[in-house]
């Protein structure tokens, strides 16, 4: 809502001043933390759940990022990071053998909790919480890598992430670089059923005010960007829905994407625009 308010609207900060903002739930998408940045604003990203008793890790900004550019520095800035000094442990695992994926970067695993700030279980739900705790550590259903610096980044939830063929493609990834067209105020990306791959990346689309794009440009923009398989097949414009604090219903547009059937039925790979 900052980074996309009018500028009719803003209120300018004193000279020289620098408001630090700390931002969790979804991951933040590297073109708002640019803007963020532009107006003088500095974020701290943090990551947690419910179970973890709020924030368990922070993106702690290394001096080496100074030299980056905006671009790459909102890229580091989105990662979830490492443990703060409450948290006993952190760590991405393979979640059949429990062992940890190398820190390539590329290797997908469960992030995983361990300490004094998770939570004891579940009230009065014994298998959720054996279910949980499997392994002896807090599975938090969330797909991340571990980087060479230590650092941990989420990639998708493991209930969003698509998988096309033989390739599993993160909606994050996907959105933000949906996000990143001009004309787009924010976007969300789901799967949908396709006969031929399984699920193809369906993009939502909520447009700026007085923007305009139509499935062609984004899709065109998106192939300019990505890989062909993780390029949105369809699209579909209008309003977001939302959970009453701003989280994305995604479980809404899964059903949306569901009830559009498959693409190749549908003319094998015609885009579609709403």
């Amino acid at each position: 809502m900052m980074a996309n308010c009018p500028l009719a609207d803003r209120q300018p900060l004193a000279a020289g001043q620098m408001v630090c903002v700390m931002t969790g739930g979804a991951t933040p998408q590297p073109p708002v933390l640019e803007k963020m940045e532009e107006m003088g604003f500095k974020v701290v990203h943090v990551y947690g759940l419910t179970e973890t008793y709020g924030p368990a890790t922070v993106c702690e900004w290394k001096p080496e990022w100074d030299e980056l550019s905006v671009d790459q520095q909102a890229k580091m800035m989105g990662r979830q990071g490492i443990r703060h000094i409450g948290t006993e442990a952190v760590d991405v695992k393979d979640p059949e053998t429990m062992k940890s994926v190398p820190a390539d970067g590329k290797t997908m695993g469960e992030v995983m909790f361990r300490g004094n700030t998770v939570m004891n279980g579940y009230f009065k739900d014994l298998k959720a919480t054996e279910e949980v705790f499997a392994g002896g550590w807090m599975r938090t259903g969330d797909l991340g890598v571990r980087h060479a610096d230590g650092y941990i980044q989420v990639k998708d939830r493991l209930k969003d992430i698509i998988i096309s063929g033989l390739e599993n493609i993160s909606t994050i990834e996907v959105e933000s670089v949906v996000y990143s067209h001009p004309a787009v105020l924010e976007a969300a990306v789901v799967g949908r059923p396709d006969e031929y791959w399984g699920e193809t990346p369906c993009a939502f689309v909520q447009l700026k005010d007085g923007a305009s794009a139509d499935a062609e440009e984004i899709i065109g923009f998106c192939r300019a960007r990505l890989p062909d398989f993780m390029v949105p097949k369809s699209v579909v414009f209008g309003e977001l829905p939302k959970t009453s604090t701003g989280k994305m219903q995604k479980f809404v547009l899964r059903e949306r994407a569901k009830a559009m059937g498959s693409l190749f039925m549908n003319g094998g790979g015609k885009m579609l625009e709403i």
